[in-house]
């Protein structure tokens, strides 16, 4: 299974560089898994799809504004860290640039309130940093930091809100849950109001999201590490619906990471949590999910195959083409599909 198998043609001026005014205006592609059928829709139309006795999980991951600027002290070279991953003891998996001017030991000052030393060098730019800060650390990093956005959006973002979900809660991502962008309160409220469960697992998005997959056959990607929790009451909850045979729908690639990793054989589920390295592409059984909201993700990409495997390559290339077709906006702050 090649890499290239997974590609497409996207024009540059699909690539959503700003979040609509209304997070719920989106248009939404539904995709039949079984048939290949699709359809035009709207982001609201997703309460139609849903029913009473189904579960929504969504992952109230929350995105730090983890892009920070500073300087070495001894060159006052400039230098942007980005933090990835928390590695607990106020160590972080970071990106740095340009991160061949930091050698194990460099230290980076931010402000008066935060710097960080170098700990280990890794490949790609990969550094592990050990933070030094006065106060909170996330409350310092409201006040110097930047949303991480992915590097295909270059407009800034006058809002730092509207890259984060409505019900984000948990400290820790890299990057946005994206699927999860169109939800507003009213939205969730009218589909508990259908007798629809709504339950929240954490995966907080890292590396991955900044990594194309630089293999020619996908089976030999080293697929990223990511942090995921799923709690006792959400796992008993989940195992009640697939006992009724109810379906279990994830909102994202993220939240469906962690269902395909905490599922057993039986597709029921028990508290867990921990770093999930799970890869999915096609010839993959799903175990945890029955149904998928998510947004349209780049070419040659993880997130693309795992999509293909829950509805088939050519069934999703034939669906993108037509959304490239009808100028769906594509990517982070783009339109979204749900896979049925």
């Amino acid at each position: 299974m090649k890499t290239d198998d997974f590609d497409y043609d996207l024009p540059k001026e699909l690539i959503a560089q700003t979040p609509l005014k209304n997070r719920s205006a989106s248009k939404m592609m539904t995709l039949d898994k079984e048939t290949g059928k699709y359809e035009d829709k709207c982001f609201t139309d997703l309460i139609d799809y849903l029913n009473e006795g189904d579960t929504l999980v969504l992952n109230d991951t929350k995105v730090i504004p983890a892009r920070i600027i500073g300087h070495k002290p001894d060159t006052g070279a400039v230098i942007e860290v980005l933090m990835l991953k928390d590695l607990g003891d106020d160590v972080w998996e970071c990106l740095t640039k340009p991160a061949k001017r930091i050698k194990e030991g460099a230290i980076v000052k931010f402000s008066d309130e935060l710097s960080c030393e170098c700990i280990y060098v890794g490949e790609d730019g990969i550094r592990h940093y050990k933070f030094i800060y006065n106060g909170i650390l996330l409350e310092i990093l409201d006040k110097l930091g930047d949303m991480p956005l992915p590097p295909y959006i270059t407009e800034k973002l006058d809002d730092k809100d509207r890259y984060q979900t409505v019900y984000a809660k948990n400290p820790g991502s890299a990057a946005a849950p994206t699927a999860g962008l169109h939800f507003t309160k009213e939205v969730l409220d009218k589909i508990k109001e259908k007798g629809v469960n709504v339950a929240y697992v954490t995966l907080h998005v890292g590396l991955g999201t900044f990594r194309p997959v630089s293999v020619d056959d996908v089976t030999k990607h080293d697929m990223h590490s990511e942090y995921y929790e799923m709690s006792e009451e959400v796992a008993d909850l989940l195992n009640k619906a697939r006992d009724k045979g109810n379906r279990i729908i994830a909102v994202g690639t993220t939240s469906t990471r962690v269902l395909e990793s905490v599922a057993d054989e039986t597709g029921h589920f028990k508290k867990a949590s921990g770093n999930t390295k799970i890869f999915i592409y096609p010839g993959y059984k799903f175990k945890g999910i029955d149904a998928l909201l998510t947004n349209f993700h780049l070419p040659k990409s993880t997130l693309i195959m795992l999509i293909s495997a829950l509805a088939g390559k050519e069934n999703v290339l034939n669906a993108y083409n037509h959304a490239v077709e009808e100028k769906y906006r594509f990517f982070s702050f783009g339109d979204c599909m749900f896979i049925k």
